[in-house]
C-alpha cells in the first residue's frame, strides 16, 4: 500500500518535534525585551495602552474626526483607526522580521543543528504574543465604551488566520531570497511604508476618487483590514467573498515560499 505524503508534512513534523525549542525561544525573547527595565513587562501593556488613549483623545476629542454614518458616535474614528493600525502592526512586525530572520540568526544557523523552519515559527509566535496583549486592551476599550461587537467578534479569528498565513508565505519567500540578494531586505522596508498609506487605515475608501478606489482593489491587505474594521466598528461579519482572492494568493505564496525555502535551505550556511 502506497503512503501519500503531503508537501510540507516532514517540515511540520520536524517543527512539532522542536516545539519546546520554539516555545522557549519565544518566552526568552519576550522576557529579554524587558529584563533590564525596572517595571519589567509592565511596558508591554503601557505602550499599547498609551497608543490607544492617544488615538482616542486626538481623533475623538481634539480633531472631532467622524465617519460617514457614525457622526453620533464620538469613538467611531478611534475604533476604525485602531482596528486597522493594530492589525497592520502585526502584519508589519511579522513581515519585517521574517524578511531578515535568517540573516539575524546567521550565527545560530551555522553553529546549531535544528529545523530552520523553527525561526519563522518563533517570529510568528512572538508577534502573536505582542498582538494578543494589545488586542486584549483594545477589546477592553470596546467594552468600557459600550461598543462590544458581540458574537460577531468570533469571525475575526478566520480573518486573523488568513492574515497570518498570507504574511508567513510572503515573509518566508522574501526572507529566503534576502539571504542570497540582500537588496530585498532594504526594498521591503520601503515597500511597507508605501503599502501602509495605500491601505485605508487612517482614511476611508469612500473619501478617495473612484479611479483610486479601483486601483486600491489590487491591494491584498485591503479586504483583510476592511474585515476587521467592519467587525469592530459596524459589528458586521466579513464579506467572505471579498476574501476569496487573498485566500488564493495566500495558498500560492505558501506553496512558492515553502518550496523555494526547502530547495535553498541547504545553501544558506554558505551564504551566511
Amino acid at each position: 500500500m502506497t503512503t501519500i505524503t503531503l508537501p510540507g508534512m516532514p517540515m511540520l513534523r520536524a517543527l512539532w518535534a522542536y516545539r519546546g525549542f520554539v516555545y522557549s525561544s519565544i518566552h526568552r525573547e519576550f522576557h529579554g525585551k524587558y529584563r533590564e527595565s525596572l517595571l519589567g513587562a509592565f511596558w508591554a501593556v503601557a505602550n499599547p495602552l498609551a497608543m490607544i488613549l492617544v488615538y482616542t483623545v486626538i481623533f475623538s476629542q481634539l480633531m472631532r474626526a467622524s465617519l460617514p454614518g457614525h457622526a453620533d458616535n464620538p469613538f467611531a474614528f478611534s475604533i476604525y483607526l485602531c482596528a486597522g493600525v493594530l492589525t497592520w502592526g502585526l502584519f508589519g512586525e511579522m513581515l519585517g522580521r521574517l524578511n531578515t530572520v535568517f540573516l539575524d540568526h546567521g550565527n545560530l544557523i551555522k553553529k546549531a543543528n535544528f529545523p530552520r523552519i523553527c525561526l519563522p515559527a518563533i517570529v510568528t509566535g512572538s508577534a502573536l504574543l505582542n498582538f494578543g496583549i494589545i488586542m486584549a486592551l483594545y477589546l477592553v476599550f470596546l467594552l468600557v465604551t459600550g461598543h462590544w461587537p458581540g458574537w460577531v467578534i468570533l469571525t475575526a479569528l478566520p480573518v486573523l488566520a488568513l492574515q497570518l498565513l498570507f504574511t508567513l508565505g510572503l515573509g518566508i519567500l522574501l526572507g529566503t531570497v534576502n539571504v542570497f540578494f540582500r537588496d530585498v531586505g532594504q526594498m521591503t522596508g520601503v515597500v511597507l511604508q508605501f503599502w501602509f498609506w495605500l491601505t485605508p487605515i487612517v482614511y476611508t475608501v469612500s473619501s478617495l476618487p473612484e479611479a483610486v478606489q479601483n486601483a486600491l482593489a489590487y491591494n491584498p491587505m485591503l479586504p483583510i483590514i476592511a474585515s476587521y474594521q467592519g467587525i469592530f466598528l459596524q459589528h458586521q461579519a466579513p464579506n467572505w467573498s471579498s476574501l476569496v482572492h487573498i485566500s488564493v494568493l495566500t495558498v500560492a505564496l505558501l506553496l512558492v515560499g515553502f518550496v523555494f525555502f526547502m530547495r535553498r535551505v541547504g545553501e544558506m550556511v554558505d551564504e551566511l
